[in-house]
């Protein structure tokens, strides 16, 4: 059974690949995977069944590439490319492990900034009294405001940038503002996390220069720029990471790593590799060659 891959569908063309993604489509097409496409906008409106009508029936075993989708959407893909005979290889308890902050932070713990959360609804501000509560075991000084998945780190003094915990009042403003920019789209409630100096500005945790890590089955198949500085990319060190990404368990993921300015290699992000960027300036084959292999499972000493 050939290798398949999953992308998004092109809003104006359905019968293409979204733009975003053709070039990786094509590259892992010419290696011999079987496409499909699966409509975004119908999974994220609740019409499961409708998102993958064109998804070939009996496919096997499929990677997916192409925009986030919310933990709970991902499960309903899941469900409804089962009963069409394709199995995602990322399962939806393993998605979310990697997706949302919560499911991976205890194992990144030693190599990311500390941080705390709280379960919390789309539009709903907690009260500066509950805020106290959450932020006092990282015993104040600067910190990060985001959800589970994403900051707002392109209105950084504004959404993102608190510059002292223990100011309630500033930091009920700053959560307040964010939850209403993210509107319906806040995932799973709200984090709280140290500020680390990575040398610059308007970036999540200030950093001004990250590589961005592939990983497959426990192992990196890729080190690329992180799509917001496409034509940077350190080389990190990535031996603490590594044990860490073995740790979660999750086949396909990807680390956001920056050199702090003390000299040390942390993790700003980890999500899970099926909804993560590949920067323009990177060649696909590289990673499309690796997750075809990965189709067959991982190594029997992974399993």
């Amino acid at each position: 059974m050939a290798a398949a891959l999953l992308y998004c569908t092109d809003p104006m063309n359905p019968r293409q690949v979204d733009p975003h993604f053709a070039a990786e489509a094509g590259s892992a097409r010419a290696l011999g995977c079987v496409i499909g496409r699966i409509d975004h906008d119908a999974l994220l409106g609740g019409r499961a069944q409708e998102a993958v009508a064109t998804v070939p029936t009996d496919l096997g075993p499929a990677w997916y590439r192409g925009w986030m989708v919310p933990s709970d959407r991902y499960a309903a893909l899941a469900a409804a490319l089962a009963a069409r005979g394709c199995q995602l290889l990322t399962t939806p308890r393993r998605y979310r492990s990697a997706h949302e902050l919560p499911g991976w932070y205890d194992v990144f713990a030693a190599v990311t900034p500390p941080s705390v959360w709280m379960a919390s609804a789309a539009g709903a501000v907690p009260s500066p009294a509950e805020l106290t509560t959450l932020v006092a075991p990282l015993g104040g000084g600067p910190g990060i405001v985001k959800d589970y998945v994403k900051s707002r780190k392109h209105e950084w003094l504004e959404a993102c940038f608190v510059p002292e915990l223990t100011d309630a009042v500033n930091l009920h403003r700053l959560v307040t503002r964010f939850v209403g920019l993210q509107e319906d789209f806040l995932a799973g409630g709200i984090v709280v996390r140290s500020f680390e100096d990575f040398g610059g500005q308007g970036r999540d945790s200030a950093g001004s220069s990250e590589a961005r890590v592939w990983w497959l089955d426990g192992e990196p198949v890729l080190v690329g720029p992180h799509p917001d500085t496409p034509e940077q990319c350190p080389d990190p060190e990535l031996d603490q990471v590594h044990d860490a990404v073995r740790k979660l368990g999750c086949r396909f993921v990807t680390t956001d790593v920056a050199l702090r300015a003390d000299g040390v290699w942390r993790v700003i992000e980890v999500g899970d590799g099926q909804v993560s960027d590949l920067p323009r300036t990177i060649d696909p084959v590289a990673l499309v060659t690796a997750l075809i292999a990965a189709v067959a499972g991982p190594p029997a000493g992974r399993r």
